[in-house]
């Protein structure tokens, strides 16, 4: 239930903090880019199957993979919307990451086979302590 309620204070919560914080004189026009960065799971419906609660997004998904995010990160060098628009990618791959090691601090066997096996297991290690 708390993972679940983290999930979703980060994908909704979040983007308004950061909306509000960070661009207070047009928060509600990033607020809705911030959501729309959300489409990025529509590349969930390429899986098979669709929605698997204990699969890592992680590099599993073509939106997902490390590729695409390094693209994420160049959205940040440019003009507005874009940079806002990369940070609600980022902030989406954090949020499924996190999903990620929460799971696997839980179930571990949940993600043997996952592609972010390695990350994260590393982030994993960071946070047990």
């Amino acid at each position: 239930m708390t993972q679940t309620l983290m999930h979703y204070f980060l994908h909704f919560g979040m983007p308004l903090i950061i909306a509000y914080v960070f661009f207070r004189s047009d928060y509600k026009r990033v607020y809705l880019i911030l959501l729309a960065t959300m489409l990025v799971d529509l590349d969930h419906l390429l899986a098979t199957p669709i929605f698997s609660p204990n699969r890592c997004s992680i590099n599993f998904h073509p939106l997902h993979t490390y590729y695409a995010m390094l693209v994420y990160v160049g959205l940040l060098f440019f003009k507005k919307p874009y940079h806002i628009i990369g940070l609600g990618l980022l902030l989406h791959m954090l949020t499924d990451l996190n999903d990620c090691v929460i799971t696997y601090l839980s179930y571990p066997q949940y993600l043997i086979d996952a592609p972010a096996k390695e990350l994260v297991l590393w982030l994993a290690e960071l946070f047990r302590y």
